[in-house]
């Protein structure tokens, strides 16, 4: 049997009385790119959160490759494949370009730590492994020349760009890109657009939540609209883009 790569039903989330999320139900293909959209407070982070039990849901079920999340933690559920990024970059301070994508890989060493204490010749072989995967990705992103320089000291857009590829060294199956886009120029946008099409093309599976809708509507298979905890409208970004409830739900807003 073929499972879609995500699967949400019916799920809501409660924060004392607040209903952040309700009865949202949604399932995502193999190998798309879809992009969740909506106004500020429509839920979209919420959802991510509830998605992956950073904030487990109150109701309703998730399925990841036809697997039930219930109950998993983060860690099982990156080992499973699924990984996501935050709104802010994260990179890690007092850590090099390259150390910082690097450490994505963590979760796949098999040095132990006293092999790795010892610099065994595995424990080396696999370090120059990750290393070059590194570089490579690093290269993709034109970042190979500042490899050696602190993370922190690189330009939003890199260090946006810096975690969607370290994330990419985990090996996902999907990616959940939380607002990738946020500040970044034109120019950046355009290479992240790239950087995105190049990775669902490669097989893996995208959910990416953003504003910048000129970035949705370019690279998008899918798109599904939130406001106020619930979806209104899903469609391709043409079907989004003609939607009377889309219209409503970005009132004063360019869609």
């Amino acid at each position: 049997m073929t499972y879609p790569a995500l699967e949400v039903h019916q799920l809501s989330k409660r924060f004392g009385g607040l209903l952040a999320m309700d009865a949202v139900t949604f399932s995502i293909p193999v190998g798309s790119l879809t992009a969740l959209i909506g106004p500020n407070g429509a839920g979209k982070t919420t959802l991510f959160n509830a998605v992956t039990n950073l904030f487990p849901p109150s109701s309703g079920a998730v399925r990841f490759m036809g697997q039930d999340m219930a109950g998993l933690t983060g860690a099982r559920i990156a080992e499973l494949g699924l990984v996501r990024t935050f709104q802010t970059a994260r990179v890690f301070p007092g850590m090099t370009a390259l150390e910082n994508v690097m450490a994505g890989a963590h979760r796949h060493v098999r040095a132990s730590t006293a092999l790795q204490m010892l610099w065994s010749p595995g424990a080396r072989r696999e370090e120059r492994v990750m290393a070059d995967k590194a570089e490579a990705l690093l290269d993709l992103i034109g970042l190979r020349a500042f490899r050696d320089i602190a993370a922190t000291e690189l330009p939003m857009g890199a260090q946006k760009n810096l975690e969607v590829v370290r994330a990419l060294m985990a090996r996902p199956r999907m990616l959940l890109l939380d607002e990738p886009a946020a500040g970044l120029n034109d120019s950046e946008t355009a290479e992240l657009a790239a950087l995105l099409m190049a990775i669902r093309d490669s097989g893996i599976t995208i959910m990416v939540v953003e504003h910048n809708m000129s970035l949705v509507m370019g690279i998008a298979d899918q798109v599904i609209v939130l406001d106020a905890g619930r979806v209104v409208a899903s469609g391709t970004p043409a079907e989004i883009q003609r939607d009377p409830r889309v219209i409503e739900a970005y009132v004063g807003q360019e869609v």
